[in-house]
């Protein structure tokens, strides 16, 4: 069983619950996620420990938020979206000055902890920052021309004059991961505020201001930092060196940040994580793998978990089929994706709400079905 979250409905883990029960056969549960909403959840299954400490939400209220630590190797995983996601606002989406500093808490917490490696899985943020909170929670000085402190948010980075990283925590020693399957750059059209700031509540004025204070940041760590590449206008930004790279656009910036002060590799998120969780190693020896999500539709086939899950388990001989909420894919497309056929709960109850609200009773209904069609004779 290794299926992501039903979102809104029911936790990575809960899916694999109740599919297991439904199948009635000896099954192996391996919650997944590719680095959204849900991915501390799917590592605490697979035997990490849950560590929980308050942090500075995305508007600046103090809120509970956990990452994964795994004693063995210590290893550290940080869900951006468990302190700086959108279901972390209090109230209205404040796309100007949603910081991402609560995520920068989370990654400090787990480097004095001893970390020798952080995953941080970006998602589901509130935030269009480029990363500038987190830098800041983990010693950096964002200062204005007067030597001031900027205030925490996107916009407050038209007014960055310098970056003092004197006082930035030692992170030598640890490995920084970032999982995602976001290859946004950090600016253009195609950038952190273009793409996600609407996303966030940013109107189209909105969106030229963020994009120019994303620009600020970019060219001001190019010049204080000793990054490579440099931000040129003539119109139209063109992202260039760690601006450009694929991913900096991740999380309102956050991957930029990421890239630009912790020296991240950015691997795609899925992929990862499977091997983070060991799914190679429970694939053997099984004969069937069940894996889904919420919605099976177009944004599934831009490697969302249930098509990881897919490949990955090609790779051991071992067929696929998954479960959902409901399905916009057709059988032939979901076979060039590696899932032998598909299974939602809106084929047993048509109305939305009740799918949403039964989807634990609907799954084990399905999970037979599975069984009778994939499992006869086990």
């Amino acid at each position: 069983m290794a299926p992501d979250k039903f979102k809104g409905s029911l936790t990575a883990a809960e899916v694999a619950r109740r599919v297991s029960a439904g199948l009635g056969v000896p099954t192996v549960e391996l919650p997944v996620a590719d680095g959204g909403d849900g991915t501390v959840d799917a590592a605490v299954a697979c035997g990490f420990d849950r560590i929980t400490i308050e942090v500075t939400g995305p508007t600046g209220e103090r809120v509970p938020a956990s990452y994964a630590w795994h004693t063995a190797d210590d290893t550290a995983v940080v869900e951006l979206a468990e302190a700086s996601g959108l279901r972390r606002l209090p109230g209205e989406r404040e796309p100007l000055t949603a910081t991402s500093y609560g995520t920068g808490e989370l990654v400090a917490d787990a480097v004095r902890r001893g970390a020798k490696r952080v995953v941080l899985g970006l998602g589901g943020s509130a935030c269009t920052d480029g990363g500038a909170g987190m830098a800041q929670a983990l010693g950096a000085r964002l200062l204005d021309a007067g030597g001031n402190e900027l205030p925490r948010g996107g916009a407050a980075l038209k007014s960055l004059d310098r970056i003092d990283m004197s006082g930035f925590m030692d992170i030598s020693g640890v490995e920084f991961v970032v999982a995602s399957d976001v290859d946004n750059p950090l600016l253009g059209p195609h950038g952190a505020a273009a793409v996600y700031g609407p996303q966030k509540g940013a109107t189209p004025e909105d969106v030229k201001s963020l994009e120019a204070a994303l620009s600020r940041l970019a060219a001001v760590a190019t010049q204080t930092h000793g990054l490579l590449g440099a931000v040129e206008h003539d119109d139209m930004p063109r992202p260039m060196g760690v601006a450009g790279a694929p991913g900096a656009g991740a999380a309102g910036g956050v991957g930029f940040a990421a890239l630009a002060f912790l020296h991240a590799d950015i691997r795609p998120g899925i992929d990862y994580l499977l091997g983070l969780l060991g799914f190679g190693t429970h694939v053997e020896g099984a004969r069937l793998v069940v894996t889904g999500e919420g919605s099976l539709d177009e944004q599934s086939l831009r490697g969302k978990a249930p098509i990881g899950v897919a490949q990955a388990a090609a790779k051991a001989g071992v067929p696929v089929v998954a479960v959902c909420g409901r399905r916009t894919l057709g059988d032939e497309e979901l076979k060039a994706a590696g899932i032998q056929a598909a299974y939602a709960l809106t084929d047993l109850e048509p109305d939305l709400d009740r799918c949403m609200a039964e989807a634990g009773p609907l799954l084990e209904r399905l999970a037979a079905r599975i069984a009778a069609d994939h499992l006869e004779g086990e």
